[in-house]
């Protein structure tokens, strides 16, 4: 691991965003750890996450113009870490999207700048890529390239039931499809790291093997 990833994985465990124990995912699926971004819910802490954002797309050399947040978690994390980006001396506009289109006012289902060049899309993590597909969408209907997709964790797990998984996960399954890299902050094999440094909390560290059995059943 690099020492943003490093730090990423003991950021979202100290703030409990990133927890270890027994969960139920999405798929069903018993998962050892769970992590949900709605729980960076303070001034403070979407402060130091959107540095993490910011410093990861400037890290990954990508060349975009604006980002967009989906709706609804994207719509806090893109304008963070356009603020984050300033910060940095990279002032970057940014634009999300309306659940249902406004009939009054300005109308229309996006806020913000308007959709042009090349746009990174900003969200939390890729379950099922509902998210992706309908923001790639969109900003191709507006004229725009979408250019990467930026998420806080990749859990790099194949989709797909027991006996019947995908060869692929959901991330390689939206490179695939789109034709644009996502780039995560940290991901499953990040995590693992962290667990079995030294740096970790002795409490976690019952918790690697658990990790390493769910990896080796799901994991890419």
């Amino acid at each position: 691991m690099n020492n943003l990833r490093q730090q990423f994985i003991a950021f979202s465990v100290s703030k409990g965003v990133l927890r270890f124990g027994e969960f139920t995912t999405k798929a069903g699926r018993q998962s050892p750890y769970f992590f949900n971004a709605g729980l960076f819910h303070d001034g403070a802490t979407l402060a130091e996450l959107a540095q993490f954002y910011a410093q990861t797309l400037l890290d990954s050399g990508v060349e975009f113009d604006m980002l967009f947040g989906p709706a609804y978690k994207g719509i806090t994390l893109a304008s963070a870490t356009a603020v984050a980006l300033a910060g940095k001396g990279r002032n970057t506009s940014f634009a999300f999207n309306r659940k249902e289109a406004k009939d009054h006012g300005e109308g229309g289902t996006i806020v913000g700048a308007k959709l042009q060049g090349k746009v990174v899309i900003i969200d939390d993590v890729i379950s099922a890529g509902t998210s992706v597909r309908e923001s790639v969408d969109m900003i191709r209907a507006a004229g725009a390239e979408p250019c990467a997709v930026l998420i806080a964790l990749d859990r790099m797990e194949r989709s797909g039931p027991d006996g019947q998984l995908s060869p692929s996960s959901a991330v390689q399954e939206v490179t695939k499809q789109y034709g644009i890299p996502v780039i995560s902050i940290g991901n499953l094999d990040d995590l693992f790291g962290y667990l079995n440094g030294a740096g970790a909390d002795p409490e976690l560290l019952k918790h690697k093997e658990a990790v390493s059995a769910y990896r080796t059943r799901y994991g890419i």
